[in-house]
């Protein structure tokens, strides 16, 4: 069975940075693409990254220049380098892994990070 534990979540002021962290337990990480989503209070949950295992990255527009996904295959694990946060960045933010074979999806249990004043 696949698990995902997340650490790294947040306080920080705008313009700050956090560093999110997800270990992958169970499976061989080879067969997974991994990434990260996010849910604002009130709103759906969105795509932040995902980083396949040959390390090719896709980012949503409005984290683009400012977020950096990165995977280390030989831990089994992914990380998330946010920088120059801003106040809609606040979100829960889940760790995510796909199988590129069955397309059978995992989650994180959620990390907070709040960017405020």
């Amino acid at each position: 069975q696949v698990r995902l534990v997340e650490s790294g979540g947040g306080l920080v002021q705008p313009g700050g940075s956090l560093r999110l962290s997800c270990s992958l337990s169970g499976n061989i990480i080879s067969t997974y693409i991994l990434g990260w989503y996010r849910q604002p209070a009130g709103s759906q949950r969105e795509l932040v990254a995902t980083i396949q295992y040959t390390h090719a990255t896709n980012y949503a527009d409005s984290i683009k220049g400012r977020f950096t996904i990165s995977r280390d295959n030989a831990r089994s694990t992914v990380a998330l380098q946010m920088n120059s946060l801003k106040l809609d960045d606040t979100a829960i933010y889940y760790c995510y892994a796909r199988n590129r074979y069955t397309g059978l999806e995992h989650w994180g249990q959620g990390t907070q990070v709040t960017v405020s004043t």
